[in-house]
C-alpha cells in the first residue's frame, strides 16, 4: 500500500505561509479624513449618516473609543502624527503659513519606513509646507519620505468637483477631473496597482479633502438625506455644547451628511483594491480624522474676524462630547479611530483604551522592526496593546493646546491634559492687544482651571476642581512642565 504525503505537504506550506506571516513586514495605511467628528459615523452612533464601508472595517478590526488627534486643528495634528511629537515642539503652533512649515530636520514616519525598504506614497491634504514651488521654498512630502505623490497644499477652497491644485512629484497637475475623494483614491488606487515595487511592503498616507469646507457633494449624495426623516432625527444630534446659528441653516445639513456618506463610498472603493489585489491579510489600516468637526458661524463669530459663511454647511457632531473644532475639550480631539489588522487585531472588538496620535509613529516602528529616534524627545509611545483593548502604561499624560486666538475670542481654554480618568483644562491669562501672540505664549502659564472625572462625566459638565484641590495641584504642575517645554522647544525652532 502506497503512502500518501501530500497531507503533510499540504501542513508544511500551511506551516511556512503562517511564518511568512508572522515575520513579514505589513504593509500600512493610514486614511484620515478631514475635520470629522467622533459622532459622524454609523459605528459611532449617528442616525442619519450611512457608513456602510467604514462601518465594516469597524466589523473587521477594533473601534476605538478613546482616540484622539494630536491636535484641535488641521496643521498641528498632522505634523505630530508623522513625527511623533507634539506639534509644539516642531513649531505648528496653528496651521501652516509661510513661517510655519514641518522642518527638514523633522524625522517623519514615512523617513523611517522608507529607510527600512517600504514603498511610501502620500495623497491628499498635506498643509504642512507650501507645495508650489516659487512663492516660498519649503520641503514637501517628497522631502519628508515619501516616495511618490500627488497632493494640495491645503484644502480644495475653489471646490472639492474638479480641483485645480494637485502637485504630482513637485510639478502641478492643473486641474483633475472629479471630486477631491474620488480622485486621490482612484490615483492611489493606480499606484497599488501599476506603479510600485511589489516585491517591498508599502506605507500609503491619504487625507482627504472631505468633510472640509467647501462642502459641495455631488446631488445624489445631498438627495438621500433631502427628507422629512432627517429633518426629525437632526433634533436629537448634538454639537459639542457650542451655540449654533441664530438664523435657519437646517436647509444645508443634507450637504454635510452627503459628503460623509460620499467619503465613505470612496474608501470603501480604496479597500476593495486592497482586497483584489490580494493585500488584505497583511495590511494594517488605521482610519481617523484630522480634529473635531467644524462649527458653523455664529452670530457672535459674524462680527468678528470669522466671517465664513460656507461653514453654515458644517453639521459635523462630536457625538455627547462637549467642544468641536479648536476646543481642548474631548470634542476638538477625540475623533473616530478604527484599526483593521486581520489575524493580530480581533475582528469586531472595541478598545477604551487612550491612543493619541502621536502615538502612531512609535505603534508603527515597533511592529515594522524600526528603532525610534532617540535623538529628540518623542512624546508617543508604542501603543499597539490599545488595538487589542489592553492597558497602556503612560509614564508622561497626553496633552492638547489650542492657544491661537487667546481666550479673548473664543471664549475658550487654551489646553487640556489626560491623566488616567481625569482630564484638566487651562486657560492663560486673557491677553492685552498691546502683547503680540508669541510673547504672551512664552511669558504665561495657565491660571484658570477646571477638573473631570472622564470616565463618570465624558461630556465635562460636572467640573469638581474644588473638590479634589490635591489632583488639581499635582496635574497643574505636570501640566505647566509640558507646556514650558514644548511651548520653549517650537519657540526656540522658530527663532
Amino acid at each position: 500500500m502506497k503512502h500518501s504525503f501530500l497531507p503533510y505537504i499540504l501542513v508544511f506550506f500551511t506551516l511556512l505561509s503562517s511564518c511568512q506571516k508572522e515575520t513579514s513586514q505589513p504593509n500600512i495605511i493610514i486614511f484620515l479624513a478631514d475635520d470629522l467628528g467622533y459622532g459622524d459615523l454609523g459605528c459611532y452612533g449617528n442616525p442619519i449618516i450611512k457608513t456602510p464601508n467604514i462601518d465594516k472595517l469597524a466589523k473587521e478590526g477594533v473601534r476605538m473609543t478613546d482616540f484622539h488627534s494630536a491636535g484641535t486643528v488641521c496643521s498641528p495634528s498632522r505634523a505630530a502624527l508623522l513625527t511623533g511629537r507634539n506639534p509644539y515642539r516642531t513649531g505648528f503652533f496653528y496651521i501652516h503659513s509661510k513661517d510655519t512649515w514641518l522642518k527638514n530636520e523633522e524625522i517623519t514616519i514615512a523617513e523611517l519606513l522608507k529607510d527600512k525598504g517600504y514603498e511610501t506614497s502620500f495623497w491628499g491634504k498635506w498643509h504642512l509646507s507650501t507645495l508650489e514651488k516659487g512663492k516660498v521654498n519649503q520641503p514637501g512630502p517628497g522631502d519628508q519620505g515619501f516616495g511618490y505623490w500627488m497632493g494640495t497644499s491645503v484644502n480644495a477652497f475653489e471646490g472639492p468637483q474638479n480641483p485645480e491644485k494637485f502637485v504630482l512629484n513637485g510639478k502641478p497637475v492643473g486641474t483633475v477631473e472629479g471630486w477631491y475623494c474620488d480622485v486621490i483614491v482612484d490615483k492611489a488606487g493606480d499606484w497599488l496597482k501599476n506603479i510600485r515595487n511589489r516585491e517591498k511592503p508599502f506605507f500609503m498616507y491619504i487625507c482627504s479633502h472631505e468633510p472640509h469646507t467647501p462642502i459641495a457633494p455631488p446631488e445624489e449624495y445631498s438627495r438621500k438625506y433631502d427628507n422629512p426623516e432627517v429633518d426629525e432625527l437632526d433634533k436629537t444630534i448634538n454639537y459639542g455644547q457650542v451655540a449654533r446659528p441664530e438664523n435657519d441653516i437646517s436647509a444645508n445639513k443634507k450637504e454635510y451628511y452627503g459628503t460623509v456618506t460620499q467619503l465613505d463610498d470612496s474608501f470603501g472603493r480604496l479597500m476593495n483594491t486592497i482586497e483584489k489585489l490580494g493585500l488584505k491579510e497583511n495590511t494594517l489600516v488605521i482610519f481617523t480624522s484630522d480634529n473635531g468637526p467644524e462649527t458653523p458661524v455664529t452670530l457672535e463669530e459674524s462680527l468678528g474676524q470669522w466671517d465664513d459663511p460656507i461653514r453654515d454647511k458644517c453639521f459635523g457632531t462630536p457625538g455627547d462630547f462637549r467642544g468641536m473644532k479648536r476646543y481642548p475639550y474631548e470634542g476638538g480631539h477625540r475623533v473616530p479611530g478604527i484599526v483593521r489588522f486581520p489575524g493580530v487585531i480581533p475582528a469586531g472588538t472595541e478598545s477604551d483604551i487612550l491612543f493619541n496620535g502621536t502615538d502612531i509613529l512609535p505603534t508603527i516602528c515597533n511592529l515594522a522592526g524600526i528603532a525610534v529616534p532617540s535623538d529628540r524627545t518623542m512624546d508617543g509611545i508604542d501603543a499597539f496593546a490599545a488595538f487589542q483593548n489592553k492597558k497602556v502604561e503612560r509614564k508622561v499624560s497626553s496633552i492638547w493646546f489650542y492657544p491661537h486666538h487667546g481666550d479673548t475670542y473664543f471664549r475658550m481654554p487654551q489646553m487640556s491634559m489626560r491623566k488616567d480618568k481625569y482630564t484638566i483644562i487651562g486657560w492663560l491669562p486673557p491677553k492685552a492687544d498691546s502683547v503680540n501672540l508669541q510673547t504672551w505664549m512664552a511669558t504665561n502659564d495657565p491660571q484658570k482651571l477646571e477638573l473631570y472625572d472622564i470616565v463618570a462625566d465624558p461630556s465635562q459638565m460636572n467640573d469638581i476642581s474644588t473638590q479634589n484641590p490635591e489632583i488639581v495641584d499635582s496635574m497643574k504642575m505636570e501640566m505647566i512642565s509640558l507646556w514650558r517645554e514644548m511651548r520653549d522647544e517650537g519657540l526656540a525652532g522658530k527663532q
